[in-house]
């Protein structure tokens, strides 16, 4: 080997421990919000229901989607 050969190496071996650290720190990101979306998800669904059995209780009434806000 020459003696550019040994710095482009170190180099080259420096650059890949980077990009597989941020790899590493990026790939526990995406797990972290994948959970976080998973939840929120549930919990919108569970709203929905929830909204809808309301709705389906105040049958004859005004849909609450559809009421005038008191001030008008």
């Amino acid at each position: 080997m020459d003696k550019d050969t040994e710095p482009r190496f170190q180099q080259l071996e420096e650059t890949l421990a980077h990009l597989t650290r941020v790899t590493d720190e990026l790939h526990e990101v995406i797990a972290r919000q994948d959970a976080e979306i998973a939840l929120l998800t549930r919990r919108v669904e569970m709203l929905l229901r929830f909204a809808a059995e309301q709705q389906a209780d105040t049958e004859g009434q005004i849909p609450l989607a559809d009421q005038r806000p008191p001030h008008w």
